[in-house]
């Protein structure tokens, strides 16, 4: 992930493409399979759910769905450090690559939810 992309779902997209790639390059064993699908599942997550806070019918749906997608990158976050530490991911800077770009998320996503928040307790917010 080289690359910078500022188009949130295309960002996610290639975070979700990554993290697939990333998956299917670890080992085939009791472990290995134990993290692939859970970081295939939590890492995959944000991208439909984004698109689904895209269509929110609230605010708070909107801060609901998008509060998903943090919850989500914070658990892939656990998973990518694991890989790590194991380590189940070789070379190691494979993981710390997608770790990084896991954190940016992260504080997109968290700065995103702080700024709706603040939109919804303004005098005249219709939510």
């Amino acid at each position: 992930m080289t690359e910078k992309i500022f188009d949130l779902e295309e960002r996610l997209l290639e975070y979700a493409a990554e993290i697939i790639r990333l998956v299917e390059s670890l080992p085939q064993t009791r472990a290995g399979n134990h993290v692939a699908g859970q970081l295939l599942r939590s890492g995959t997550s944000p991208l439909p759910n984004h698109g689904e806070a895209q269509a929110a019918e609230s605010r708070n749906d909107f801060i609901h769905k998008l509060s998903v997608c943090l919850k989500e990158l914070k658990e892939t976050r656990r998973w990518l450090r694991l890989a790590a530490r194991v380590p189940l991911v070789k070379p190691v800077d494979k993981a710390r690559s997608v770790l990084e770009e896991t954190e940016e998320l992260i504080r997109i996503f968290a700065a995103s939810i702080r700024t709706a928040k603040n939109k919804k307790s303004r005098p005249g917010s219709s939510d």
